[in-house]
């Protein structure tokens, strides 16, 4: 019964079966199939043995990896930087969101949303280049102002403390255009009736916005927020080892610029699965988790 109706259906709609296969076989080949290989962790990887010919060692990697001395610091950074890239760049496309839809001006609209959005298509590395040339300590813009208003050049990358909120202010910079869009879109499918009987109620624009606009873009926010939680481990590497220096391992120093170190500059590839796979186990985890919560707590959740 089941079989036949799923011919009908694929029948029936065979135009969009046609259009999830792409993607469905990307998936499989790109992602599924590969995690086959994270059985390297608990091999002794041989390159001539290749990776199912190699010995057995079982949680070896593991706990040399939860032994090491690196390892409360690389746990310490990759979460400090996680939850405060969450806690700054979670709420500020939200309000860039909320501001844009009491615009009324079109032309003004248009021109901040062209603004704030073109910084996302930026590449990494030209990223990485502005942020060094604006706070290069010799000729960057930022000392460059403060010598002339009497004030001593910093080398803010060299210093530990300020490599945190720089390379997440620079992310806020660069994606929050794009992330607004998400919560113009969920404004944009407001019942517009509910605008109406708040102005009947005589609400000013921020009851407006608590009562109404809040309200409506909270599902999104919810998703997005779970989403967040799940990758709190998995911080953007490239950005990170680039903006990487002598002076502030001791902060930018995180998970996946170690196993990208361990793995393929000391060629461990072992190890460093085995620390990639004990971090995605961590965002499984938490992604579990956080959903649970919302699905106990709203009626938002993944699953």
């Amino acid at each position: 019964m089941i079989g036949s109706v799923a011919r009908k259906s694929v029948r029936r709609h065979w135009q969009l079966y046609l259009l999830v296969i792409p993607p469905v076989v990307y998936f499989l080949i790109f992602k599924y199939v590969p995690m086959a290989n994270a059985v390297l962790a608990f091999k002794n990887y041989n390159v001539i043995k290749g990776i199912w010919g190699s010995p057995w060692v079982g949680t070896k990697y593991f706990e040399l990896f939860l032994n090491n001395p690196a390892f409360m610091m690389l746990i310490k950074n990759t979460l400090a930087i996680s939850f405060y890239q969450l806690a700054v760049s979670f709420p500020f496309p939200i309000l860039l969101a909320l501001a844009l839809n009491e615009v009324k001006n079109m032309a003004f609209k248009k021109t901040v949303q062209m603004v704030t959005y073109a910084p996302y298509f930026i590449s990494t590395v030209v990223m990485v280049s502005i942020v060094m040339l604006f706070l290069s300590p010799r000729l960057g813009i930022i000392n460059t102002i403060a010598n002339a208003m009497g004030f001593e050049s910093i080398n803010y990358l060299g210093e530990s403390g300020m490599f945190r909120s720089i390379y997440v202010f620079s992310d806020v910079w660069q994606t929050m255009g794009y992330s607004a869009v998400i919560y113009l879109a969920a404004l944009a499918g407001i019942d517009p009736s509910l605008y109406e009987a708040a102005k009947v109620d005589g609400a000013s624009r921020i009851q407006k916005i608590l009562h109404v606009d809040l309200p409506g873009i909270m599902p999104t926010a919810v998703i997005i927020l779970i989403l967040s939680v799940g990758n709190i481990m998995a911080v953007g590497f490239e950005k990170m080892y680039l903006l990487q220096n002598p002076l502030n391992l001791a902060t930018s120093e995180i998970i996946s610029t170690y196993v990208y170190k361990m793995g393929l500059l000391n060629a461990n590839y072992s190890f460093a699965t085995a620390v990639g796979l004990f971090n995605s186990v961590i965002n499984l985890i938490l992604l579990v988790v956080v959903n649970g919560i919302a699905k106990r707590t709203s009626s938002n959740s993944l699953w």
